[in-house]
């Protein structure tokens, strides 16, 4: 079984205690390093190389986003959850744009955030419900500026489908009767021909190009 391992970066130690002491019960998932402020956690990523790493948003210094911007430009495999008090625009908005791959807030409750966790290492997003909610209604409307649907392929377009619904590349290949070596192609394709970033993004932009309905 592959350990993933993790990174805690949060100002508070009671919150960072909490975490390890119910991250470290997992088999699969290993503590690697904790950091108390945005400078910390940019500092342990680029040393530790987690796979994960926990991000609060709200700290001394430079925030959550921004040290998140600066993870993921040091280290692009890295996978950032933010896990936070905080689901305001201003905070959400900009964690997903800095690179966030997922966005929790903290009263997930320990089973979510371990699979949330194993999603991140899958490079699969989460999002707690009142942050998926605002994600599709702030971006519900077409927006001309982005690259044309029209680009991608009837099956690539199915697969496009498919992530905005949060299904994993598993659960796309079971449903288009396909590998999922052929799903990530066309997740690499798909991202490609949009400019598109990630996962996230991916669900972002069907959801503006009314792809799929808004549930």
């Amino acid at each position: 079984m592959d350990t993933i391992s993790v990174l805690l970066v949060d100002d508070h130690r009671v919150v960072r205690q909490g975490l390890r002491d119910f991250l470290e019960l997992q088999e699969d998932i290993e503590v690697i390093g904790e950091a108390s402020s945005g400078e910390e956690g940019v500092q342990f990523a680029r040393e530790l190389l987690p796979d994960v790493v926990l991000m609060d948003l709200v700290m001394p210094g430079i925030d959550g986003v921004e040290a998140t911007r600066r993870i993921k430009t040091a280290s692009p495999s890295t996978r950032v959850i933010v896990l936070t008090s905080f689901a305001d625009d201003d905070k959400v908005f900009p964690a997903i744009k800095a690179g966030a791959i997922s966005y929790l807030l903290k009263d997930v409750s320990p089973e979510d955030l371990a699979h949330a966790i194993r999603a991140a290492q899958r490079n699969e997003a989460v999002l707690h419900p009142e942050v998926a909610a605002k994600l599709m209604q702030e971006f519900s409307a077409p927006r001309t500026a982005e690259a044309p649907v029209e680009q991608l392929t009837e099956r690539e377009m199915d697969v496009l489908r498919l992530i905005a619904r949060g299904k994993s590349n598993k659960e796309i290949a079971d449903a288009l009767v396909i590998s999922e070596k052929t799903v990530k192609t066309h997740v690499s394709n798909i991202l490609s021909k949009l400019h598109l970033a990630d996962r996230t993004q991916a669900a972002i932009y069907a959801l503006r190009q009314r792809l799929v309905p808004i549930e």
